[in-house]
């Protein structure tokens, strides 16, 4: 058994993961990372980076038939989906030397390609090595959750790890869970052609704000994607190409293909965490405001602290541990009021974490361009906040102001938006001020503002 020793010991090469562990070892800390399946972890293999390559294809084919009020004719896509799924593979690959082995090695990280467990309170064990640190911080993520509905153990079906290897078009996709990925999957398989209908047992988008979500489902179904609420999936039957789901009250959709979204599980069975002293709960490890777990010296982070579940957090929790097992900085706790989920429609999903719902909010509806904008604002506005330029087609009538700082500049207030894109969107945000919006790569949060995007066209 190879025994190491080392200040910082994480575990999963993630988003969070690699994050800790590029700041911890240029703040000058002994670094020994982790990972036994891909370097990159879900974002790059499996989800924001695929994902969004996917809808890039899927804007420039519902472009192509929708641009006639630009003053080109609309033409009928010819729509090659594997050539889409080819495109797919290549943006993961030039992607993927910013996550590899390599880099981080190149960094000064050890990194360990086997998969870690716990034998002690600070000892984990990795394939033939025994690795004691001084703090550990567990980074595993989480994995699609497939939940134990009748017959479908028997009937093939795709997760976001599987979608994307998928090379034949769905002549129609079935999509059980109304939530970010089941309706982004949605909207970028319309448009490449595909006949869609959502399932969801509650209600779609049922986590984002109501008023916002709205927007959103109506333009989705303007597309042509059927959207069913309130029809918790019974059964599951049929064959592959020939697949039926039966819900609760009798009704029976049938479709070629079966993608099942309905949410996440984290990543704990093979830690040993009981032998840790380190506590979980049904979402994940049970974590403090600082991210400590219920053992002083292990932190969890991103999907497994079983909060919200988007890489842009990941990235937030990774600032605030580097604080902690450093002790660089003086300790400052997660304060999620400030990084909120990004959304995507377009490119493709909706995300709010806690927005406006019953708080007395402020709103105000504006055309901008051709698409009409929403912003909601929950606190007070006060003098500190940019005033959003006026002057840049929006009928005359002057944006909102909105306060962009609470306790922490560029932290925000739970604001909404809906936008005909990202520049958009951009440009009704106060010209950007104080957000990050994601840009293919990730949903990068550090200035998030507590912004609830979600681009419709």
């Amino acid at each position: 058994m190879n025994k190491i020793k080392t200040d910082i010991l994480v575990i999963g090469a993630g988003s969070g993961g690699l994050s800790v562990a590029a700041g911890a070892v240029q703040m000058g800390a002994d670094v020994v990372l982790l990972e036994g399946h891909k370097m990159g972890g879900d974002c790059l293999n499996y989800g924001c980076v695929p994902s969004k390559a996917l809808i890039a294809s899927s804007k420039a084919a519902y472009g192509q038939a929708h641009a006639r009020r630009y003053g080109v004719a609309d033409v009928t896509p010819q729509v090659d989906y594997a050539a889409a799924k080819d495109h797919v593979k290549g943006v993961i690959a030039q992607i993927a030397p910013v996550d590899s082995v390599e880099r981080f090695e190149g960094l000064g990280v050890r990194v360990i390609r086997e998969f870690g467990r716990f034998v002690s309170e600070s000892e984990v064990q990795a394939g033939e090595h025994l690795i004691s640190a001084r703090r550990i911080v567990i980074a595993t993520g989480s994995s699609p959750l497939v939940p134990p509905i009748p017959g479908l153990d028997e009937v093939p079906h795709e997760t976001n790890e599987t979608l994307f290897d998928l090379r034949e078009r769905p002549e129609h996709l079935l999509i059980i869970g109304g939530g970010p990925i089941g309706m982004e999957m949605a909207q970028a398989h319309r448009r490449l052609g595909s006949a869609v209908t959502v399932i969801e047992g509650a209600k779609a988008l049922g986590k984002d704000d109501p008023e916002t979500a709205a927007i959103v489902l109506d333009q989705l179904r303007a597309e042509g994607i059927e959207i069913v609420e309130e029809a918790a999936a019974a059964e599951v039957r049929g064959q592959a190409g020939a697949i039926e789901v039966e819900v609760e009250d009798g009704r029976v959709f049938k479709g070629s293909h079966l993608l099942m979204a309905v949410g996440r599980n984290p990543n704990l069975d093979s830690l040993d965490l009981d032998k840790a002293g380190v506590e979980t709960t049904k979402a994940g490890v049970k974590v403090d405001d600082s991210l400590k777990s219920t053992n002083r010296r292990v932190y969890a982070i991103g999907d497994v602290a079983g909060g919200l579940q988007f890489t842009h957090v990941a990235g937030y929790h990774a600032g605030v541990v580097h604080r902690h097992p450093l002790g660089a900085l003086r300790p400052a706790g997660q304060d999620l009021d400030g990084a909120y989920p990004l959304g995507h429609l377009y490119r493709a999903r909706t995300g709010a974490g806690r927005a406006d719902r019953g708080a007395g909010a402020r709103g105000a509806w504006r055309p901008a361009g051709s698409h009409p904008v929403r912003i909601r604002a929950q606190r007070p506005f006060d003098h500190r906040a940019r005033d959003c330029r006026a002057d840049q087609g929006h009928g005359g009538e002057r944006p909102p102001r909105g306060r962009l700082h609470r306790r922490t500049p560029g932290r925000g207030t739970g604001q909404s938006l809906v936008a005909g894109d990202r520049q958009q969107a951009q440009d009704e945000a106060c010209g950007g001020h104080g957000f990050a919006l994601s840009d293919g790569r990730r949903d990068q949060q550090t200035r998030s503002g507590g912004l609830f995007l979600a681009p419709i066209v």
